[in-house]
């Protein structure tokens, strides 16, 4: 058997094992490594399997995962998020549908220093959706306002996952973050616009807050100064070379962990936070080393060569194997979970991205944007089982049908950057 069909075997022992449910980051380190023994040896593949732990762990890029994640459970655990939206509320007071577009500002906004579209969107669940039932909002447009507002933890820098694309494809983290920023507000500013939208189409959806005067308006930023002091440190630090992405997520945590204490947080409360951002961690990494042997396994295999021979055979235009690939992607995220959809594919399609010369970095905000959507999407639909588990009471189907149109509103944010790069690229010309 020649090593591209064995590549082709291993892929669709991937699917098959996924499909049983065995852990993701398990399976790739199964099918990486029986792979590499396959075509290589096992001496080799044992070599390999002492050796990429040692890697992905002593990466120093690799750093600035634990650090988003400890500076998005702070946040949490320290009350920033309940400030947050009481001040998002206030300055939406009085809007129809002013608490849905307030929880969708306050995702944006607690993104900035999350990273993790699972981590806003259960710290916001929390905080937001009883008070939108409480003014009698319909709950599939509570949660399909919530469900939403958290994936823009995925694009609005820091974000995990656009850290990650960079890594995996030694591309500038600094450039995918200051790339994301656009789309990730776009995202935000099109979500407000979906809510204003139904509001006009169905104003039974619910109802007009409590009006608020401008004094309380511009009384209510304090709220949401420790985020934007945050961000603003990290992005602007970032861009002007002052520290390197890296060091930005422990500048970030250090200042948010001052922020902590000086609000009241205890060794308690900091023994939790540290051990929720350690387990979270952990799942992180098992994928990385998953992906880093599969990703051996794929190279050494060449089935992306022969993929791309293949496209080359077709003579396909470059934007229409973009828009496979991104179909693709589309299909898996409602399957996948976001973070193992990209360690997974992107050492597949890379190559074939870099062979047809293709932007690395628009690729990246497209691709990041797609598997975005499948946290919105059925069956799986991450950020819609975690509002579910914050809200059992909220039907899986009403929740479902409440974000569908922000799913509407995506695609229409996809197609905006796929025909307009520069809206990704703007802050890198």
């Amino acid at each position: 058997m020649g090593s591209e069909m064995i590549g082709a075997v291993g892929l669709g022992l991937l699917l098959v094992l996924m499909i049983l449910r065995v852990p993701v980051a398990l399976t790739m380190l199964i099918v990486g490594t029986v792979g590499f023994a396959q075509v290589i040896s096992w001496g080799a593949a044992i070599s390999q399997l002492k050796t990429v732990p040692v890697e992905v762990l002593s990466n120093y890029s690799f750093s600035a995962v634990p650090m988003f994640i400890f500076m998005g459970v702070l946040a949490a655990h320290s009350g920033m998020a309940g400030k947050l939206f009481q001040s998002t509320r206030v300055i939406c007071g009085g809007w129809k549908g002013g608490l849905a577009i307030a929880a969708i500002g306050s995702c944006g906004i607690f993104s900035a220093i999350s990273g993790s579209s699972l981590a806003t969107a259960s710290t916001m669940t929390r905080v937001a959706l009883p008070e939108m039932e409480r003014y009698g909002y319909h709950r599939g447009l509570a949660t399909g306002a919530l469900a939403a507002g958290g994936t823009l933890g995925i694009m609005i820098p820091p974000s995990i996952a656009l850290l990650i694309y960079a890594i995996l494809t030694e591309q500038s983290v600094g450039d995918m973050f200051m790339a994301g920023l656009i789309p990730g507000l776009l995202g935000l500013v099109m979500y407000a616009i979906t809510v204003s939208v139904l509001m006009h189409l169905k104003p039974s959806l619910a109802v007009a807050g409590e009006p608020t005067t401008w004094r309380e308006k511009f009384a209510s930023l304090s709220g949401l100064l420790p985020f934007f002091a945050v961000f603003l440190v990290m992005i602007l630090g970032i861009y002007f070379g002052a520290f390197t992405p890296t060091e930005g997520a422990s500048v970030g945590a250090f200042a948010t962990l001052l922020y902590a204490l000086a609000k009241g947080m205890r060794f308690k409360g900091l023994w939790h936070t540290v051990q929720e951002t350690l387990a979270l961690s952990a799942v992180v990494f098992f994928m990385l080393v998953g992906a880093d042997m599969l990703g051996y396994f794929i190279s050494v295999s060449r089935i992306s060569f022969t993929i791309t021979d293949v496209l080359y055979g077709m003579d396909l235009a470059p934007i229409v194997v973009v828009l496979c690939i991104l179909a693709l992607y589309f299909v898996l995220g409602m399957f996948m979970d976001s973070i193992a959809m990209l360690v997974i594919t992107v050492p597949v399609v890379f190559p074939i991205i870099q062979a047809l010369g293709i932007d690395p970095v628009w690729f990246g905000i497209i691709t990041v944007l797609t598997v975005e959507l499948g946290l919105m999407t059925p069956p799986v639909g991450m950020n819609v089982f975690v509002i579910k588990a914050m809200a059992p009471h909220v039907g899986l189907g009403e929740i479902f049908r409440g974000v569908a149109p922000f799913v509407v509103s995506d695609l229409l944010r996809l197609a905006l950057l796929i025909v307009f790069p520069v809206l990704s690229t703007f802050f890198l010309l």
